[in-house]
């Protein structure tokens, strides 16, 4: 029987069992970064998470209608085009297009629905509309501002009371508003800003309503799940749920909310202060993508992770081990397996349990490298079947081994010339070159294993 999908459900605080709204797909919505800079390790966990979810629930039902969206339009990015002395649309393309780079090379699977904030004006101010029309929003100041105060429930998702919302908060309150908790949803551009028309003047969206417009137009009123970061859950999907929610007659944004916890790097809350901000683009050149994303996977999503040299290390091993076993068994062919009858199977579907299915590869692993030969076939087949859910092990063992991992590491012919001039000291007997050659290679990384029928090597 296959096991049944239970997902930890933010707004009951509680482990649901999964069913879809629809048995013909399922819809899928996660945030996705505001593009004004190289994205970093803690923007990659959700992505990774999520897309670990998108091939579980693809497995479980086929279609998954899934969207990450591209926030182009913000005032961090205003601010970045303008310091950069370039317009917003050309640094958003680059960063954007980083992105997707960054994404693909931690073997995230690209969403089928990638929807960008500036191609979805229109629906952005018929929604607003929507909101004034309906008595939820209001307009001062060529502002268009959300009255929390006309939701009787707003702060469900996050269990706090306006009250509790903003104590503490250190903002300044703007005179129009009627509540200090309103929120943006219109604001005006200067001549020199980003800016559309609008019923309320030239201007642009606040960051909160773009999701719900994305949402709404590409899947629907109300989505099966809703995914993203914890340091989301307030304000901006408590704002999504108050702009959505007040625009459909009370209908729910979504029936699932899914939130990953933060990143702390060496222990400590990662942030730029600090200094140990890690972008994907910089652990890129140290380690393979792979290894960012076993790392990533160690720990449940909903956990906080400290990230560190150690566990890229440990997760670099890891992933040696499992390549190991494979490399063994590469003439053995994979039997087709039916990954849903599979232990890890069932740890992703006891909320993502990412840990547990992570164990399961490596008994996988154990057990293709001690049984009999007539029982690697079915080994390997649901060592593979299990992994290609993770996203792991997508890579040929011996091009794991032999491969650069790193931008400046020895070269492949390198390694190769080097190798035949130690076999060409060998035989003249010049030993002590022989073995400062393989010195050398082992200072680089590189373990050379000779046997009767030559020297092969692997990447440390």
């Amino acid at each position: 029987m296959e096991s049944v999908l239970q997902l930890y459900n933010t707004a009951s605080r509680s482990k649901q069992p999964f069913v879809p709204q629809s048995a013909e797909r399922v819809t899928m919505y996660v945030c996705g970064p505001t593009v004004y800079n190289r994205v970093h390790i803690g923007n990659a966990r959700p992505a990774v998470i999520f897309d670990t979810l998108y091939r579980l629930l693809k497995q479980r039902h086929g279609r998954v209608d899934y969207a990450r969206n591209i926030t182009d339009i913000d005032d961090k990015i205003i601010q970045a085009a303008a310091a950069n002395n370039e317009s917003t649309a050309a640094l958003t393309a680059r960063y954007t297009q980083a992105y997707f780079d960054d994404m693909a090379a931690l073997n995230n699977l690209p969403p089928p629905i990638v929807p960008l904030a500036t191609d979805h004006l229109a629906e952005m101010i018929a929604l607003v509309a929507q909101l004034i029309d309906s008595g939820h929003a209001y307009v001062a100041q060529s502002h268009v501002l959300f009255d929390v105060e006309s939701m009787a429930n707003y702060g469900a998702l996050s269990g706090r009371s306006l009250d509790e919302m903003l104590a503490g908060a250190r903002v300044e309150v703007a005179s129009y508003k009627r509540h200090p908790g309103d929120f943006v949803l219109w604001k005006p551009s200067s001549a020199e800003q980003p800016g559309w028309q609008s019923p309320w003047g030239r201007g642009r969206p606040g960051w909160h309503l773009e999701c719900s417009a994305m949402i709404e137009k590409h899947l629907g009123t109300t989505i099966d799940i809703h995914g993203g970061g914890q340091d989301l859950i307030f304000p901006h999907h408590e704002n999504e749920i108050a702009q959505s929610c007040c625009a459909h007659g009370g209908q729910p944004l979504a029936n699932f909310w899914l939130h990953n916890g933060f990143i702390n790097i060496d222990g400590e809350k990662m942030s730029k202060s600090l200094g140990n901000f890690k972008t994907v683009e910089e652990l890129l050149t140290l380690y393979r993508g792979e290894v960012l994303r076993y790392a990533l996977l160690a720990a449940h999503y909903r956990s906080e992770a400290n990230f560190s040299g150690d566990l890229l290390e440990q997760a670099q091993s890891s992933l040696d081990s499992l390549y190991t076993a494979l490399r063994s068994a590469a003439d053995v062919p994979a039997q087709p397996f039916a990954v849903a009858a599979s232990a890890g199977y069932a740890a992703l579907c006891d909320d993502l349990n990412t840990p547990a299915a992570l164990g399961e590869l490596h008994r996988l692993a154990r057990l293709l490298n001690s049984c009999a030969d007539d029982a690697k076939p079915a080994a390997k087949g649901e060592l593979l079947a299990v992994a290609e859910l993770l996203g792991l092990l997508d890579c040929d063992p011996e091009q794991w081994f032999t491969a650069a991992r790193f931008e400046g590491a020895i070269s492949a012919e390198q390694i190769e010339a080097l190798i035949a001039e130690r076999g060409a000291a060998k035989q003249a007997r010049e030993f002590a070159r022989a073995d400062q050659i393989r010195q050398q290679l082992l200072d680089a990384g590189v373990v050379l294993e000779d046997s009767r029928t030559g020297t092969s090597w692997r990447r440390e």
